[in-house]
């Protein structure tokens, strides 16, 4: 079992920067792939970014590709996201996730088995 504790949302004015933090309880955090995702209301859920167990490997977005970077620190159990050049278009609940495996299914909802409570960007105009 992982627990996930998802922190760091906020107001920010557009072309401001925020830094989500996701930490990690349970078993070893550096078996998982973690990913973060995001979902405003009456939407899907939609894939931001993931990283490998390492750190080694990352997948993108393309919505938030050169504005946001994923990281870890398998030390301190937690995963980040930085955000900077944020748009209002990015205005939406953050979610982070650790699934087991890693390939291009971690673009999708579907291999991740634990997930961190949202935590709100709003990035006003």
């Amino acid at each position: 079992q992982v627990q996930l504790v998802t922190s760091g949302g906020g107001l920010v004015q557009a072309g401001g920067s925020l830094r989500l933090s996701c930490a990690a309880s349970g078993r070893a955090f550096s078996t998982y792939v973690m990913g973060w995702f995001r979902q405003a209301p009456g939407k899907e859920r939609e894939f931001v970014a993931a990283i490998s167990w390492s750190g080694s490997s990352t997948f993108y977005a393309d919505s938030v590709k050169g504005r946001f970077t994923i990281s870890r620190d398998n030390a301190k159990n937690t995963v980040y996201l930085q955000m900077v050049s944020l748009k209002p278009e990015d205005t939406t609940a953050y979610y982070c996730a650790a699934a087991r495996i890693w390939s291009h299914m971690v673009l999708t909802t579907t291999p991740y088995e634990y997930w961190g409570q949202g935590t709100q960007v709003t990035v006003s105009s």
